[in-house]
């Protein structure tokens, strides 16, 4: 069986990045992914090496690719040209998302605040052109007042006009199947596909989850915590967790 994919990426920096990227891109599009997506720096920071990985991806793979793209930082006739760029280039996926909030920045700047505003926006600019993709949180956004308040929060993003949405990386099927169920009691019907994070560096794991308010199962963070300086066995591990995971999503 196929099974429908997507792949993220980082933008590179530096000449070596860019290689590596060619590098994985073509070893990754052997899995004939659906669309690739290149992430977007807080504040509009990576705005051009996004533009450019995104670009240079598709024209090295063939594979539709998306940039994500946000709101923070950003002014609507920066974000305007920006979506007018990625037209006229042939880009017709998005992943649009409030971002991340640069150190000392409140939300004060800038008439789009949040996710839903700039879906919003995306559809007054470019009508039906992009197929607009939203994140979603299966436990619940770090900055969420509840969780019913995040749910509420993702029903206006996709009321806004998101076409689908991926969630934010987990590692326990039940909160993804808890949140598609209360999803669904709301009337959300667009594909909410799993985020789904592999594991190779527990530091930096640990660092990421704490940010962004994935949970670690406390008998998965002892385990990667004593395979912390065993890199060999600790990829062996992380990688029969990540596959058991999505067998039980499938």
């Amino acid at each position: 069986m196929q099974v429908p994919c997507s792949f993220e990426f980082f933008p590179p920096k530096t000449e070596a990045g860019i290689n590596k990227l060619k590098h994985e891109q073509a070893l990754l599009a052997s899995a004939k992914p659906e669309f690739f997506t290149v992430t977007y720096g807080a504040g509009g920071s990576t705005r051009d090496t996004t533009l450019d990985a995104v670009l240079s991806t598709r024209r090295h793979t063939g594979i539709s690719t998306a940039p994500h793209l946000s709101c923070i930082g950003d002014e609507p006739e920066d974000i305007a040209q920006l979506l007018k760029t990625y037209q006229d280039n042939g880009i017709d996926r998005l992943i649009a998302l409030r971002g991340d909030l640069p150190s000392g920045m409140g939300l004060g700047r800038g008439t789009l605040k949040y996710a839903a505003d700039l879906v919003r926006f995306i559809r007054e600019q470019t009508g039906d052109h992009f197929h607009i993709c939203v994140a979603a949180y299966p436990e619940v956004h770090p900055e969420a007042n509840s969780g019913n308040a995040d749910l509420l929060n993702f029903k206006a993003k996709v009321d806004a006009g998101a076409d689908s949405a991926i969630t934010q990386y987990f590692y326990c099927a039940d909160a993804y199947a808890d949140f598609m169920d209360r999803s669904q009691a709301l009337g959300i019907d667009i594909p909410i596909v799993p985020g789904i994070m592999p594991i190779l560096n527990y530091q930096k794991l640990m660092r990421f989850s704490t940010a962004c308010g994935a949970d670690i199962p406390r008998w998965l963070s002892k385990r990667l915590e004593d395979l912390a300086d065993d890199e060999p066995s600790l990829l062996a591990f992380g990688k029969d967790v990540v596959a058991e995971l999505c067998q039980q999503l499938l």
